[in-house]
C-alpha cells in the first residue's frame, strides 16, 4: 500500500492564522452581554427587519446578480453614481476580490501595524506579502506608510477609522497619502465605521475617489445599520476597478434577503441618526468611566473603545477579560493585532454598558486590593 499523497496549497496559505471572530457564548452562563464584535447596539432598522420577513417568501428565487435596487438606494442616499458601486458579501469579500484581481505571487500590499487582520489574510491567500507600516500613538502615520512602499506594492489598505484602535486621520492626510503613492498603486479606503465619525476634518473617501484615480472606498452594513448577520458591503470606485470586481465576483454573491434589508436600512435615515446619537453618548460615557479608573483609553471615533491595562501584575488585560467573562460580559482580546495589553469593548445598549463598566470597576477595585 502506498502512502497517501497530500496535495500542497498555494504559497502563503499555510502562513495564514485563521481569523477568529468575537465570541458570543460563555459555557454555563445564561445571560451573555456580547460586546466583542462592534455590532450595532440597537440592532437593525425596523424597516430592514420587515424587509427580511417579506424576502423570505421569495427565498426560492435567485437574487438580482447586479444588486440594482440596492445600488440605486445607495447612490440616491449617498449622492453617488450607482454604476460605480459594486456590492459584496460584506466588505470582507471585496477586500479579497481586490487582492485576487490586482496582486499575485511576488507582490506586496501595505497596511498599518494595527490595521484590520483580513487585509493580510486575503493577501497571503494570493501569495502576496503584507507589509506593516508603524503607527504613531495607535494612529495611521502617512510618512511611515509611504516609507515602506516597495516597487512591487500593488495595493495600500487604510482603515479610516481603524479597527481595533478607533482612531482616524484627516481628509488632508489621506490626500497626502494618495498623492505620495505611485499612480499605479490602488489606495483602498476602508470606511466601515464612517457613519459614527463627527469630526469636521474627516471624509469617508468618496471625494478622493472622484478626484484621484486608482482610489476605492469600502463601506459596510454590519456596523451602524446592524446587519452583520446579513453579510453585506459595498464599494465605490473608478469605473475600471468596478468593472474588474464585477468580472471576478460570484454571479449571485449577495443574497436577495440581504439586498432587501440593505435597501430598507440605508433609506431609514431616522434610525441611522438614532444609532449615531446613542453611540455618541455611550462612547463618551464609557471612555470617561474607563479613564476615571486610571486606565489608558484611545480617543475612539467608532462604536468601540480600546482599553489598555498593565503589562504585569493583577490588572492585566487577560485578568480583566477573565473577570468580565465571569460576570457574563464578553469583550475582545486584541493580542492578535499586536496589542496584548488591551481589550476592545463595543458600545451596546444602555443597560449593557452600565453593567459592563460596573463590572470593570469591580475588577479594578478587587485586583488593586489583592
Amino acid at each position: 500500500m502506498t502512502s497517501a499523497i497530500l496535495p500542497q496549497p498555494q504559497p502563503g496559505i499555510m502562513d495564514i492564522t485563521p481569523y477568529a471572530g468575537g465570541e458570543s457564548k460563555i459555557l454555563g452562563v445564561d445571560r451573555v452581554i456580547k460586546l466583542s464584535s462592534n455590532e450595532g447596539a440597537l440592532g437593525a432598522s425596523p424597516r430592514a427587519r420587515e424587509a427580511l420577513v417579506l424576502a423570505a417568501a421569495e427565498a426560492h428565487r435567485y437574487p438580482d446578480g447586479n444588486c440594482t435596487a440596492l445600488r440605486t438606494a445607495i447612490g440616491e442616499t449617498q449622492g453617488l453614481d450607482p454604476a460605480r458601486i459594486v456590492c459584496g458579501a460584506g466588505s470582507d469579500e471585496l477586500i479579497g476580490l481586490l487582492c485576487r484581481a490586482y496582486a499575485g505571487l511576488g507582490d506586496t500590499i501595505v497596511q498599518t501595524a494595527y490595521g484590520f487582520l483580513m487585509y493580510a489574510i486575503y493577501a497571503k491567500s494570493c501569495g502576496v506579502e503584507a507589509i506593516l507600516a508603524p503607527e504613531k500613538d495607535k494612529t495611521a502615520d502617512v510618512d511611515a506608510i509611504l516609507a515602506v512602499v516597495r516597487p512591487n506594492t500593488r495595493l495600500v489598505f487604510l482603515a479610516n477609522p481603524n479597527n481595533p484602535t478607533g482612531t482616524c486621520i484627516s481628509h488632508d492626510d489621506v490626500i497626502r497619502l494618495r498623492e505620495g503613492l505611485r499612480d499605479d498603486i490602488i489606495l483602498v479606503l476602508d470606511a466601515a465605521y464612517a457613519e459614527f465619525v463627527s469630526r469636521n476634518d474627516y471624509d469617508p473617501g468618496a471625494a478622493l475617489v472622484d478626484s484621484h484615480p486608482n482610489t476605492i472606498m469600502l463601506r459596510t452594513f454590519s456596523k451602524i445599520h446592524g446587519l452583520g448577520g446579513a453579510r453585506l458591503g459595498w464599494a465605490y470606485g473608478p469605473a475600471h476597478i468596478i468593472d474588474v470586481l464585477n468580472r471576478v465576483r460570484s454571479p449571485f454573491n449577495v443574497s436577495a434577503s440581504a439586498q432587501a434589508a440593505g435597501e430598507a436600512a440605508i433609506r431609514d435615515q431616522a434610525f441611522v441618526d438614532l444609532c449615531r446619537s446613542h453611540n455618541a453618548h455611550w462612547l463618551g460615557w464609557t471612555q470617561a468611566k474607563a479613564r476615571d479608573l486610571g486606565l489608558k483609553v484611545t480617543d475612539s471615533v467608532c462604536n468601540f473603545v480600546l482599553i489598555t491595562f498593565d503589562a504585569e501584575g493583577p490588572r492585566t488585560a487577560a485578568a480583566a477579560d477573565a473577570f468580565l467573562r465571569s460576570r457574563g460580559v464578553i469583550a475582545r482580546r486584541v493580542a492578535g493585532y499586536g496589542l496584548p495589553d488591551s481589550i476592545r469593548l463595543s458600545i451596546g445598549r444602555d443597560d449593557e454598558m452600565e453593567l459592563a463598566m460596573a463590572t470593570l470597576t469591580e475588577f479594578m477595585e478587587t485586583a488593586g486590593a489583592s
